[in-house]
């Protein structure tokens, strides 16, 4: 499929990259494995002007209403390789392959995978990195969260308000992560803790229905569940682009004031640069710049003229709609 740019990631910098990218009438498509990105482990942010109190799943979820309002196209997919031909940059994720004018970066850290047999069958077929966006579609269903510290304890505690039980695995004899979380989980009667065990293999059909859980002293022990949901924590994913763009040794993309990267068409922005401070607001904001730079590659590639800001209006099937 051919888009004027293509945004990978779904998280602050990568949607405000889209709301802008799709208001100026690119053809736009986010590629991501989720919505919100890191923001969703962020229950109350009370930094992000206009609001003085959001969840990061919300302010995500603005966010996303915003973009496909303007025409954003959506893609839940895991990009593995980029490359370039022929001036248009060619994109092969597990799902699909897509093609562009123009790239932005910002997939910021991705959800680590379990490394699990199974996992890569079934993801989006009962294996989830994302218990908040999933969470409802198995109510009163078991699941079990594989994971540790607070990252599986907070999927814990709000899968127990809509599962009807919650397994959570726990490799050592012990429960990792802050002791108030602990405690309010052990409270829940629907959530139940697996010592000493991991995942060795998702099992199911078309969908997951089961897990086979490998114990310390090697014994192994099947439990029925409909999810099963991957809180390993996020990590920077951007081995793929290897030689492709400038990085520094921590593997964040080098950027400039506009969110140019070292090869031309390329753009980032958010958590995956080098900029400092990684907060949501920010991201946002070079999101907009990195758009706006990919808006203007496009339209130099066309022979059009720059934009060199977006007070643009658009009525949207009559209804007024004015940017700020």
């Amino acid at each position: 499929m051919k888009y004027d740019i293509i945004v990978i990631g779904g998280a602050f910098a990568g949607l405000s990259a889209a709301i802008y990218s799709s208001r100026q009438g690119m053809k736009t498509l986010v590629v991501t494995k989720d919505i919100g990105g890191q923001g969703l482990l962020t229950t109350d942010i009370q930094n992000y002007p206009g609001f003085e109190s959001i969840s990061g799943f919300d302010l995500a979820s603005k966010f996303q209403a915003q973009a496909q309002m303007y025409g954003t196209e959506f893609s839940y997919d895991e990009i593995r390789t980029v490359t370039e031909s022929d001036n248009q940059f060619i994109l092969k994720g597990v799902e699909e392959q897509y093609e562009c004018d123009a790239l932005i970066l910002a997939f910021g850290k991705t959800p680590r995978d379990l490394g699990s047999k199974g996992e890569e069958k079934y993801k989006g077929r009962g294996v989830s990195y994302c218990s908040i966006c999933d969470g409802p579609l198995y109510k009163n269903k078991d699941v079990l969260v594989a994971g540790a510290g607070d990252h599986a304890l907070q999927a814990a505690l709000y899968l127990g308000t809509v599962a009807s039980k919650v397994y959570v695995t726990q490799k050592a004899n012990r429960i990792s992560g802050s002791e108030d979380m602990i405690a309010e989980a052990r409270s829940l009667e629907n959530v139940k803790f697996l010592y000493e065990s991991e995942v060795d293999e998702i099992l199911g059909d078309k969908t997951v229905n089961a897990v086979s859980l490998k114990k310390k002293d090697g014994s192994v022990e099947q439990i029925p569940v409909k999810a099963v949901f991957v809180e390993m924590g996020y990590i920077a994913k951007t081995g793929m682009l290897k030689g492709f763009v400038e990085m520094n040794k921590e593997n964040e993309v080098i950027i400039d004031m506009n969110g140019k990267t070292s090869r031309e068409g390329v753009f980032a922005a958010g958590d995956v640069t080098n900029i400092p401070y990684k907060q949501a607001v920010i991201s946002a904001g070079q999101g907009s710049v990195a758009a706006l730079s990919a808006i203007n590659y496009v339209h130099k590639k066309r022979g059009m003229g720059s934009v060199r800001s977006d007070w643009k209006f658009v009525d949207l099937n009559k209804k007024s709609k004015i940017s700020l």
